[in-house]
């Protein structure tokens, strides 16, 4: 991987140094994540921490809420309209695909950064999206008429599945608007979100890599951060201002919701609120089903792409082209990589396991001494349940993130749709046109693909997979091994100018000359063979088994849930993330994971700068900047000779908040949440107040970046600043 940069352990220790007084409190930490249509529930203790507008400004169903400037972004980020324009702020990261389909050798918007002059020069994504939450509302009542809890998954989820689609269809009558419905608190409750998905989005700004992904795998996940992990697009409407395909002729939307922007900071102990769509939590599950966790799909995860990585890095390090192909790719492995490092020390320095354990222990004594039967053999039915899939789920972990972390292999699933070609019988120039409409298809994964590269992965990924997986491989990765003499580089060498899977070029050939007689050339591949082969065991074998385990655990965390509610009704539950829209808050505020050595709240340029080393990518700061840093040219955004840059606060985030707006007491934003501090990213299954840090871009840092290096200035004119 990456080397440590050379000044990184020098700042380090000066910055424990410098903040060793900022002692931090856990009492500014604040679990949860609260469902916007409940929040004047919550108003009380909101307050207290130092909210200071009504909850009905945060939402309401009047149209006039500040739900109606959040967005999910895409299908897995969060974003945030800051101008009546219909103008969004979002993370770099999150718009890294849509902007590697941009990007080109003659357009390298990742070296060069993009930011439009005015709005004729903004870039139309294709097949972006944005969606708005205009209401929310709970329809248990209606979802769950006449249903049982105790009922099995398969009657039960069938019910559900047939009065969602009817309640669904009602509210698109009424609202005509989009109807989502979900289940909340593990199916004890459904909620229903009425939605807006605009679909003309278009490229605004875009800061470099040296910028916007600074630092790299090395400070991903990490505190103290130095990234600039913005960008900026726009949402284009139809003449009505309603949701419409890219034409020339849209016009940006308008909307009177947007966040205005706080340009006067804040300091430690300052309540911020995060509003985004977290994306999946666990908090309420069991021991044994966290074991399957830490101890099974995290550490294999890691093992699998630490080795992805590598070569990967390898490649993209010498050659830019290659980079090009795989820095988005290589963004979305490493992101997953490092976070599972950080939950698996996370979850073992808590001892989240043993506190698990403690509380299933006073759990059981409370429903011992229940009416209920059912309830009391709950746990017991978990661990068993868990316990006896363990093995299975072992196995198609490295299925999955080995044999499959080959892209060779995953590309076995598009060449199936070709054998399947072959299976309709179509005459000979039917079957060609046929078979160059798949192959068309394929384009995508091609442009980004690199056979040399991916060969090398395979022999990585192989020497793993014999070595943790020979009892229960696919028979066929055993013959082609043996054939091969058990020699990884005699094997790789040899499918990878055999298949005609590794080019497109070698596809489209094929396709255009193919007869019916050539399905024998199609089954004998030997990269399809390895994929079918695994697919196969996978189907008949692992798939069925899993499906049945999971059916049946979610019956069981249903009840333990609602059992869990039912013992503590004084406590205020929260659900699990399921990418919905929540608010969560808390406060500015130092990581102070061990009690001894805190980190302070916030980065600034010059420690940014301090890292800078030409000799690595990930920590080059454009020249531009530099200079911009060298004269303090930052405008009106600097304080007081320094340009702040990133900031931690207590809000309890998920993946999906990625984009989120951080606002303060007022609702305005100060920030873009963009990652979590290493040490808590296990808040997805357990939120530790000392370790659990949000990290967000300062807003002030964006704006300098945008007007001062950007020289996109018009932008800011459109938003409305606020001291």
């Amino acid at each position: 991987m990456y080397k440590t940069p050379k000044f990184t352990i020098a700042i380090q220790i000066g910055l424990l140094i410098l903040w060793s007084c900022s002692l931090i409190s856990t009492a500014f930490a604040k679990e949860g994540m609260w469902i916007p249509a409940t929040l004047k529930d919550r108003e009380k203790d909101m307050k207290s921490w130092g909210l200071q507008l009504p909850v009905e400004k945060l939402y309401n169903e009047n149209g006039t809420g500040l739900n109606n400037a959040v967005v999910l972004f895409g299908r897995g980020c969060t974003g945030e309209i800051i101008s009546p324009e219909g103008l969004v702020l979002t993370n770099h990261h999150c718009g890294y695909g849509s902007v590697q389909g941009l990007s080109s050798s003659d357009k390298d918007y990742f070296a060069n950064g993009f930011f439009a002059k005015n709005r004729n020069e903004e870039i139309p994504c294709p097949g972006l999206t944005v969606t708005f939450v205009r209401r929310m509302e709970n329809v248990s009542d209606k979802i769950l008429i006449g249903i049982n809890d105790t009922w099995g998954d398969a009657v039960r989820d069938s019910m559900i599945a047939i009065n969602i689609a009817s309640v669904e269809k009602e509210y698109v009558k009424i609202t005509h608007m989009n109807a989502s419905i979900k289940p909340y608190y593990d199916g004890n409750q459904y909620w229903v979100a009425i939605t807006e998905t605009y679909r003309d989005i278009r490229l605004v700004g875009f800061p470099p890599n040296g910028i916007g992904a600074f630092g790299g795998d090395v400070e991903n996940w990490m505190w103290p951060r130095h990234t600039g992990d913005f960008s900026m697009f726009r949402v284009y409407a139809g003449s009505d201002n309603k949701p419409a395909d890219y034409a020339k002729e849209n016009k940006p939307y308008h909307t009177d919701q947007f966040f205005k922007i706080n340009c006067s900071g804040y300091k430690e102990g300052d309540f911020t609120m995060v509003y985004g769509f977290p994306g999946t939590t666990q908090e309420y599950i069991t021991s044994y089903e966290l074991k399957q966790v830490s101890a099974i799909n995290d550490p294999i995860a890691i093992a699998a792409r630490t080795r992805r990585l590598d070569v990967w890095t390898k490649h993209m390090s010498a050659s830019r082209e290659i980079f090009l192909k795989y820095t988005s790719k290589r963004a979305g492995v490493a992101n997953g990589w490092k976070k599972w490092q950080g939950e698996v020390r996370g979850l073992e320095v808590n001892n989240v396991t043993a506190k698990k354990q403690a509380f299933e222990q006073s759990f059981q004594k409370w429903a011992d001494g229940q009416k209920d039967k059912s309830v009391k053999t709950l746990l017991k039915q978990i661990r068993q349940e868990a316990e006896g899939t363990d093995k299975l789920i072992t196995e198609d972990q490295y299925n999955k993130e080995v044999a499959l972390g080959v892209e060779l292999i995953q590309q076995g699933a598009s060449f199936e749709r070709m054998v399947q070609c072959f299976r309709l019988h179509l005459s000979d120039r039917e079957l060609q046109d046929t078979l160059n409409k798949v192959v068309s298809s394929m384009a995508g994964f091609y442009k980004n693909y690199d056979a040399a590269t991916d060969k090398d992965v395979f022999k990585s990924m192989m020497a793993l997979y014999f070595g943790k997986c020979a009892a229960w491989l696919p028979e066929e990765f055993n013959t082609q091994y043996l054939i091969h003499n058990q020699n990884l580089n005699t094997w790789a060498n040899d499918l990878y100018s055999t298949t005609i899977l590794a080019s497109q070029e070698l596809l489209k050939n094929f396709a255009a000359n193919a007869t019916n007689a050539d399905s024998v050339r199609l089954k004998y591949d030997p990269a399809w063979q390895l994929y079918d082969a695994l697919n196969t065991l996978r189907k008949q074998k692992i798939t069925p088994r899993l499906k049945e385990y999971y059916t049946r655990i979610h019956y069981l965390d249903r009840l333990y849930m609602k059992a869990q509610m039912n013992m503590q009704k004084n406590k205020a539950f929260y659900p699990n993330a399921n990418l919905t829209l929540r608010l969560s808050y808390g406060k500015v505020s130092g990581l102070d994971p061990e009690g001894a050595a805190p980190y302070s709240f916030q980065t600034t340029l010059g420690e940014a700068v301090a890292l800078d080393d030409t000799t690595q990518d990930i920590f080059t700061i454009p020249k531009k900047l530099k200079e911009l840093y060298r004269t303090s040219d930052f405008g009106r955004w600097g304080v007081n000779g320094k340009m702040p840059l990133a900031f931690t606060a207590s809000n309890h985030t998920s993946g999906g908040n990625s984009g989120s707006p951080v606002l303060n007491a007022k609702g305005e934003l100060i920030g873009t949440n963009f990652d979590r501090a290493y040490e808590g990213t296990m808040s997805d299954y357990y939120f530790d107040p000392n370790r659990c840090r949000n990290i967000s871009v300062d807003i002030r840092y964006t704006l300098f970046i945008v007007e001062k290096f950007g020289g996109a200035g018009w932008l800011v004119d459109e938003m409305s600043l606020t001291r």
